[in-house]
């Protein structure tokens, strides 16, 4: 067995990533020296054939779209504006600004679906007046790292565009698979940081009655109509369009980058400085992912030339794994890469090679792509990589130190856990929206 290229690709893979070598660059890098192994001087036409899959894949014409959507909300001001609408309604409550903040995370992974953009925004308003009304360091933490995990599990999120792209499965169907699951999973962040108040005050204390804003509910119900408004319509305009089956994904991106560029002009913040922001913003992180997704694509394919497949098959005849084992088992791998690589890496490293073995073994790939996603977003909380960690880290103030951002998210860990539990166990909470929508 160890005389096939394909078992030391992954140990290779891991030694580049230790010593600090990109991912997608360390991915490319080991596919020419594999892939030369098995074609030799026909490398060249080969990796350019695959360079051509991954340009045309239609499907993949959405993920530039959602990046400048949420690029653009980013800088339009609505982000702003929900957080105060819905602070002037729950932010009286004990516990109010951490609920504020999750309710916001919900809310803006809803219209923008890029991961990390969610966090930083809402990071940036939440975290000065938590610390201000003494909140426990580790419940703010664990607050908007998790808040902003949900933009992996809250439509229209990228993760699904590019697991439909890989598994060619309808990005619709996928949508329609998270939503509530999605929901479930913020309202079990909500409960949780209710019951913690609840049992420990002191852990977030109310804000003091001087420090209240005393607005007419006339005009908490304009400023709430002006910031909610732009926002359901956006959501609409894109969820709503493709769930629908009005317009394809890639269309409805297209809609919810204009009508972003529409929320830059109605909040009067366009400029060219705002502009220059937007675009930059959008071109690094689409070149982040573009370059993963090719990396992967190329990674995958030689792994399989190079005796992947002949692990596969014989994987399967000695152990001969039941779909629930083996729907455990790649679950598994899933979580334990999460240490290690990013969510692209993951996806496009594993997809190619598990997406044999489940529809081989009769598993749904909606299904199983649901959980995927809420696996992935625990991976986005746990250490050694934890984007959220050091997304939170760039905005946080000093005194907020790493024990505390660990020990935060523990709790939010254990609820997305519980999620995917729900998932497996009760599969119409992932499957119920697409058969209703699409009668898939």
């Amino acid at each position: 067995m160890f005389d096939i290229p394909a078992i030391w690709m992954f140990p290779a893979l891991f030694t580049l990533v230790f010593l600090g070598f990109p991912v997608a660059f360390s991915m490319i890098a080991l596919s020419f020296v594999f892939g030369f192994w098995f074609f030799g001087d026909t490398l060249g036409p080969q990796m350019f054939s695959r360079l051509h899959d991954v340009s045309t894949n239609y499907v993949l014409t959405a993920l530039p779209l959602f990046v400048f959507m949420g690029a653009a909300l980013e800088r339009s001001g609505i982000a702003e504006r929900l957080f105060i609408a819905i602070q002037l309604w729950i932010g009286r409550l004990r516990g109010g600004l951490a609920l504020t903040s999750i309710s916001m995370c919900g809310v803006f992974a809803a219209c923008s679906g890029v991961v990390g953009a969610v966090e930083t925004v809402v990071g940036m308003m939440a975290i000065p007046p938590m610390m201000k009304q003494k909140y426990k360091h580790d419940l703010i933490s664990g607050t908007i790292c998790a808040g902003g995990s949900l933009g992996t599990i809250i439509p229209p999120t990228v993760v699904v565009v590019v697991y439909g792209s890989i598994v060619e499965e309808s990005i619709g169907d996928l949508f329609a698979g998270v939503v509530i699951p999605g929901f479930i999973m913020t309202f079990l962040f909500l409960a949780y940081i209710v019951i913690r108040c609840y049992l420990r005050p002191e852990d977030a204390p109310i804000v003091a009655k001087e420090d209240q804003p005393q607005i007419a509910i006339g005009e908490k119900v304009k400023i709430t109509a002006v910031a909610l408004a732009p926002a359901a319509l956006l959501v609409v305009a894109v969820l709503g369009s493709i769930l629908a089956g009005i317009a394809s994904p890639t269309e409805a991106a297209a809609v919810g980058a204009f009508g972003a560029v529409l929320l830059i002009i109605a909040y009067g913040r366009m400029s060219w400085t705002v502009v220059k922001e937007v675009l930059t913003r959008s071109i690094q992180i689409n070149a982040m992912v573009m370059f993963s997704v090719l990396g992967g694509v190329m990674f995958s394919s030689i792994f399989l030339v190079n005796g992947g497949n002949d692990l596969i098959r014989a994987f399967l005849e000695t152990f001969n794994p039941t779909p629930t084992q083996l729907t455990i088992l790649m679950l598994g791998v899933f979580f334990l890469l999460g240490f290690i690589l990013d969510w692209v890496a993951i996806v496009l490293i594993c997809m190619p090679i598990f997406t044999p073995l489940i529809r081989e073994l009769g598993i749904d790939p909606i299904w199983f792509g649901i959980m995927v996603c809420v696996v992935i977003q625990t991976s986005y909380l746990t250490p050694p990589v934890a984007p959220s960690i050091y997304y939170l880290r760039a905005i946080a103030p000093p005194e907020i130190g790493y024990g505390a951002m660990f020990k935060g998210v523990v709790p939010f860990v254990i609820c997305q856990l519980i999620v995917l539990l729900i998932v497996a166990f009760y599969p119409p909470t992932a499957l119920y929206l697409p058969e209703l929508f699409f009668g898939n």
